[in-house]
């Protein structure tokens, strides 16, 4: 029979931890939570032996066991309670072997929970270029476990750590710390409190955690204040203790250094990076680069979509009878789905960049960089990386934002992450700006429309340090206020796990945008085919009252040209879909909208993308064909049925841009923001200040424009 052995990954932040999961779990992975949280865990799988599978958990990166925000939270909690679902039989710690010290305090605080554990020392050509060299043997002496040199990005020493975990046979590991000057009758009592091991029972409870966890603080407080014991104390006295031990095991293991040693590479290029005026300019030209390239490298391979998509939709549309299902196919599903599935290039190319920067160690740059500029709206550095996240999803960067520490500064960073433009908004964008500028306008070498696509994603980051600073004056907190940021070193972006990190979120907004997408457009072209049987009888008399006047040859030329557009133009208005769009119209008509934009708005609600699958679904409804170009010929040669004029004017497409930036039309958002927050009026208030704020700024910029 197969057997499973579960084995957690564990160490420091930017240990290489996710480099070594990728290599032991190639694309056989997955994401999803951790039970009864939004923390996000990457589980894999490997067949070690024939009859052995590994079931690897990539556990959150944290410090040290001492919990300070959500995500260090969980990996605490999973490593002392034996009863957790995904408490591991082994546990691979990975640590950085340039900075070997302060890694291995974590590490002795995984060995004294008695979990079996492999020290897998990563990163030693880092360490050997800064004139660091372990002796190995030394170092599995003192430590009392299997110490393997690997190499994850690599994968150097992989096989080894493979075949380490076939014959592994746990260690009498060293006893890191004792808790025999603690009162043992207090340990006693706080062991009814907590099932768990006495020294967790002191260590989870400590003054850093009592925020995060608070069901039995109050039980917890009273047994420390009645034998008068001082976490903070505690938790100052253990660290202090196992860094002399840390302190004294690396010396002994660790050779003479090379003298005279070069400033180092990283620390140069930081020099200039890093700078308080130029690392901010680097950055701006980086993100001018990036959105010149979503343009102009998707170009090629979004003509190919736009190509298959038409060609598959004419193939269908011919090889089935005309009817319903035809109808329904070609004109429903394929329309709305080829009006989201075109803008894939785009996103995976604004995902490539964005995986690049990370995998090279840039981003906590960035950070770094920005913690000046963040501090007078009420955030830090480490809401910069959440917040440019969010130019891909607002999902996993709200979710990212647990890194944030200080409670005020994460809930002002949630709040305002939905204005950075993420990539739904990305086909929006797309298809406005095509309306507003044509493709042949460039600025020497540069595409305008680049230009204005970074544009939009500087105004959503000007909204969301207004709201920010708003937010500050009105959210208090008497918690500490602190930076604490760690500068990896520089990496050469590894392919494979660029390569991983593209596969998963193409194939995430493919799934998860999809659904919604089929979903959106059969309802859709539902309601844009039928309507009140009066009214979509009147349209059929009326133009077949026009057809009796005209003779064969008339009737086969009219029904393939203005009148058929016309005619199935006011079959849409007459339909439940038009119906309703001019319900709503009232409400939207201040802001330069007409009733089939309201359509769009209305099915937006589910996802933002949808709304180019709509309109590509009412006007391939209306006549147009089932390809981005024809659907912008089709929105410019709309006219306005009460002025006359062009209904996507200069004034209306800015208006509509502005409102797509700042609005919160996905409820994904909405429920993951009451889930980090712990509170529906948090999400609450978040949707009702976007929607203000879209419609405010809609309707100015309508009357300036108009």
């Amino acid at each position: 029979m197969e057997r499973i052995v579960t084995l957690a990954l564990v160490g420091n932040p930017n240990c290489g931890k996710t480099s070594l999961f990728n290599a032991l779990t190639g694309l056989n992975q997955k994401v999803s939570n951790f039970p009864g949280t939004t923390v996000e865990k990457k589980m894999g799988e490997t067949m070690l032996t024939e009859k052995v599978k590994l079931k690897i958990i990539d556990l959150p990166g944290t410090y040290s066991l001492y919990p300070k925000s959500a995500d260090e939270l969980v990996t605490y909690e999973i490593l002392r309670n034996k009863s957790e679902t995904n408490f591991p039989d082994l546990v691979i710690f990975i640590a950085d072997a340039s900075n070997l010290k302060r890694n291995l305090l974590l590490f002795t605080q995984v060995c004294d929970l008695g979990v079996p554990a492999i020290l897998a020392l990563n990163m030693l050509d880092v360490a050997e270029r800064r004139g660091i060299e372990y002796n190995i043997p030394e170092l599995e002496a003192n430590l009392g476990v299997k110490v393997i040199p690997i190499n994850a990005r690599k994968k150097q020493g992989v096989e080894e750590l493979k075949a380490t975990l076939i014959n592994h046979l746990p260690l009498t590991h060293v006893d890191f710390f004792s808790l025999d000057n603690l009162n043992q009758n207090m340990l006693v009592d706080l062991s009814k409190v907590s099932d768990k091991r006495n020294y967790y029972a002191a260590l989870q409870y400590s003054i850093n955690a009592k925020d995060l966890i608070s069901e039995k603080s109050a039980r917890i407080k009273e047994i420390f204040e009645r034998y008068g014991f001082n976490p903070r104390q505690f938790q100052e006295d253990e660290v202090l203790s196992r860094y002399q031990i840390i302190d004294k095991t690396v010396k002994l293991a660790r050779k003479q250094p090379k003298d005279n040693l070069k400033k180092s590479i990283t620390r140069k290029v930081d020099s200039i990076l890093t700078h308080r005026f130029y690392g901010i300019g680097i950055f701006l030209l980086l993100m001018f680069l990036i959105f010149q390239a979503v343009f102009s490298w998707s170009a090629y391979p979004m003509d190919l979509v736009e190509s298959a998509f038409s060609w598959f939709s004419l193939y269908v549309k011919n090889s089935l009878p005309e009817g319903v299902l035809n109808d329904l196919l070609v004109q429903g599903i394929l329309a709305g789905l080829s009006g989201v599935i075109v803008f894939l290039p785009q996103i995976i190319v604004l995902f490539f960049f964005i995986a690049v920067l990370e995998d090279v160690g840039y981003m906590a740059r960035v950070g770094f960089i920005m913690d000046r500029v963040m501090r007078p709206f009420g955030m830090n550095g480490k809401s910069i990386v959440p917040l440019i996240s969010g130019m891909a999803c607002a999902v996993p960067s709200i979710m990212a934002s647990r890194s944030i520490e200080n409670k005020r500064e994460r809930l002002i960073t949630i709040l305002v992450i939905p204005l950075m433009s993420c990539s739904a908004r990305l086909p929006v964008y797309t298809l406005l700006i095509s309306l507003l500028i044509p493709d042949t306008a460039v600025w020497g070498p540069f595409n305008i429309h680049g230009l204005v696509l970074m544009l939009m994603y500087f105004v959503g980051f000007a909204a969301a340090m207004l709201s920010a600073w708003v937010f500050k004056h009105f959210i208090k907190s008497t918690q500490q206020n602190y930076f604490l940021m760690e500068l990896p070193g520089y990496k050469m972006p590894l392919p494979s796990n660029i390569l991983i990190t593209l596969y998963e979120k193409a194939g995430a907004f493919v799934y998860g945008a999809g659904k919604i997408i089929i979903a959106v457009s059969v309802i859709l072209w539902v309601l844009a085919s039928t309507g009140p049987k009066e009214k979509m009888n009147a349209v059929a008399q009326k133009y077949n009252a026009q057809l009796e006047q005209l003779s064969d040859a008339e009737k086969n030329e009219a029904l393939i040209g203005g009148l058929a557009l016309h005619r199935d133009a006011d079959f849409l208005e007459a339909s439940y879909a038009g119906q309703f769009g001019k319900f709503i119209e009232p409400a939207i008509r201040p802001l330069g909208f007409d009733w089939k934009i309201g359509i769009a708005l209305l099915t937006s609600m589910a996802a933002r993308e949808v709304f180019v699958g709509t309109m590509s679904t009412i006007y391939s409804v209306s006549g147009s064909e089932d390809n981005l170009d024809s659907l912008r010929g089709a929105m410019l040669s709309e006219t306005n049925s009460q002025t006359g004029k062009p209904a996507y004017s200069l004034a209306t497409v800015f208006s509509l841009l502005i409102f797509y930036a700042f609005a919160l039309q996905c409820m994904s958002t909405v429920a993951i923001v009451k889930k980090e927050t712990g509170a529906a009026k948090w999400a609450v208030i978040q949707f009702i200040y976007l929607t203000i704020l879209a419609y405010g700024s809609s309707f100015l910029i309508y009357k300036i424009f108009g």
